[in-house]
């Protein structure tokens, strides 16, 4: 059986405002914010948007990453690599053994669909 899911639109202040696991601030005061508003039957998937002030943090992932940016612009640097600004309506992966800073220069905003 196939199923459709329409996701919520949140509302600003609705968010968790913990930390993710990984994630260490390392210049800055930058603070985040969560929606997780799917998670797959399988629980192998989660959906929701990702929102953060400037500020950088260090960045250890463990599981792929889609991104759709709505809002903001980042410098996201892998450790020993090269930096890669991503913006408002850009789209990029993470791969999950990506260790690196990401350096928030304007109040990011995401959609995201991460692999658990």
């Amino acid at each position: 059986m196939q199923t459709v899911t329409k996701l919520a639109k949140p509302a600003p202040a609705d968010g968790d405002p913990a930390t993710l696991d990984g994630w260490v601030v390392v210049a800055g005061a930058p603070t985040m914010k969560t929606w997780a508003l799917h998670t797959s039957s399988d629980g192998s998937m989660v959906s929701g948007y990702w929102e953060a002030t400037p500020g950088t943090y260090h960045a250890t992932y463990t599981a792929y990453e889609f991104v759709h940016m709505i809002a903001g612009r980042i410098i996201i640097t892998p450790d020993g690599g090269t930096p890669v600004t991503v913006e408002a309506g850009d789209a990029f992966v993470v791969e999950a053994d990506f260790k690196g800073t990401w350096e928030i220069l304007e109040t990011v905003r995401k959609h995201f669909d991460f692999k658990v």
